[in-house]
């Protein structure tokens, strides 16, 4: 008998649970497409040389470049 009255009085709370549940993953998500986005741009940057300047020894073997 208790538990009927117990069920309907812990709606709202059930239903905060599983809406912050629910922003957490989508905020997981949401961070995780940004930080691929970014290595994606990194990845880009770093492959494309000047043309016009010869590559030097320098260039091939310097990590920062």
């Amino acid at each position: 008998m208790g538990i009927h009255y117990d069920y309907k009085s812990k709606r709202g709370e059930r239903a905060m649970l599983k809406e912050a549940k629910r922003k957490e993953r989508l905020a997981l998500k949401k961070a995780k497409r940004a930080s691929t986005s970014d290595i994606e741009e990194k990845s880009e940057e770093v492959k494309m040389h000047d043309i016009n300047k010869p590559i030097t020894l320098d260039d091939l073997t310097n990590p920062d470049k």
